[in-house]
């Protein structure tokens, strides 16, 4: 989990790097870190991970999973 950055290596679809920096957390409003080995967004903050299917962040928190 490190910044915002896709890399050419990121597994799955690829995702649109100025697409991640313009999103933030839909619950906290706050800053998102790219997870491109689990392809899912993380707010710290809100302590969910946002699912990313094929190349789309889904941004619901009804969709999103928790973290310990």
């Amino acid at each position: 989990m490190t910044g915002v950055p896709a890399e050419a290596t990121t597994p799955g679809p690829a995702v649109d790097r100025k697409m991640l920096e313009a999103l933030v957390c839909p619950v906290t409003q706050g800053r998102l870190q790219y997870d491109a080995a689990g392809q899912e967004l993380i707010s710290s903050t809100a302590r969910l991970a946002f699912p990313i299917r094929n190349g789309i962040p889904i941004m619901l928190a009804a969709e999103a999973r928790e973290l310990d």
